[in-house]
C-alpha cells in the first residue's frame, strides 16, 4: 500500500474534499449559464446564417468562422482584457463574467451548427402548412420548426454540451474558482500535482459519461424523430 500512497495519497484528497465539492458546483453552474447562452446565440445565429438578408448570414458566417478558427484560451482572454475596453460598458467585467461570455459565445458558435443543420431536416411542406394556416415567420419557427429541430439534433447538442463542460476548466486562467482551481489548490499548497490532478480527471470523466448515458437515452427516445 505504500506505493499507492507514494503515487495517490487519497487521505490528503479526502481532506480537500470541500474544496473539490465547492468547485464542481462552481463548474456546474458556470456550464448551466453558459449553456443557457449558447443556446440562445446558437439559435439567433442559425436562423441568420438561412435568412435571405446578406446582411445577416454574412455577419453569421464570420461570427462562426471567427470561432472555430482561435482558441477558447484566447477568446477568454479577449473578451475578459478587451470588452470592458469598448465603450458599451460603464465598468469592469468580472473574472465570473467573462469567463462565462466567452464560453457561451464559443458554444454557441458550435450550437449553430448543429441547430440550422436540425431546420433543414425540417420539409418544406410542413413549412408551407404553416404559411397556408396563416403563421407568421416567428410563429412558423416557434410553433413547428424548432420544436422539431431541437428533438432532432437533441443527441448531437448533449454532446456538445458535455464539451462545453470539459472547456470550462480553461477559466481558472483568469482567475474563476472550478473545479481545475480545485486541483490547484492541492497543487499550490501540498505540491501534489498526482492528487489534484488526477480527481479532476476522474471528476470529469464521472461527468462525461453521466452525459454519455443522457446522450444515449436522448437518442433511443427520439429515434423516431431524429430518424
Amino acid at each position: 500500500m505504500d506505493w499507492i500512497l507514494d503515487f495517490y495519497n487519497y487521505r490528503v484528497v479526502v481532506q480537500y474534499l470541500p474544496e473539490f465539492a465547492r468547485g464542481l458546483g462552481s463548474t456546474a453552474w458556470i456550464s448551466l449559464v453558459a449553456l443557457g447562452i449558447s443556446l440562445t446565440v446558437g439559435t439567433i445565429v442559425a436562423i441568420m446564417r438561412m435568412s435571405a438578408n446578406p446582411v445577416f448570414w454574412r455577419f453569421a458566417a464570420c461570427y462562426v468562422q471567427a470561432i472555430r478558427s482561435t482558441p477558447l484560451l484566447i477568446q477568454i482572454y479577449l473578451i475578459y482584457f478587451t470588452l470592458p475596453a469598448l465603450p458599451l460598458l460603464d465598468r469592469r467585467l468580472d473574472e465570473l463574467e467573462g469567463g462565462i461570455i466567452a464560453l457561451g459565445l464559443n458554444a454557441g458558435a458550435y450550437m449553430s451548427e448543429i441547430i440550422r443543420a436540425g431546420i433543414e431536416s425540417i420539409s418544406r411542406g410542413q413549412v408551407e402548412g404553416a404559411m397556408s394556416v396563416g403563421m407568421s415567420y416567428l410563429q412558423r419557427m416557434r410553433y413547428v420548426v424548432l420544436p422539431q429541430a431541437f428533438a432532432r439534433v437533441a443527441p448531437p447538442l448533449l454532446g456538445q454540451t458535455a464539451v462545453l463542460i470539459k472547456d470550462s476548466s480553461l477559466v481558472s486562467f483568469i482567475g474563476v474558482f472550478e473545479l481545475f482551481g480545485a486541483g490547484l489548490v492541492i497543487l499550490n499548497e501540498r505540491l501534489m500535482p498526482n492528487e489534484g490532478f488526477l480527481t479532476v480527471a476522474v471528476c470529469y470523466l464521472a461527468i462525461y459519461t453521466i452525459m454519455l448515458s443522457v446522450t444515449d437515452y436522448a437518442q433511443r427516445r427520439l429515434g423516431g424523430a431524429v430518424s
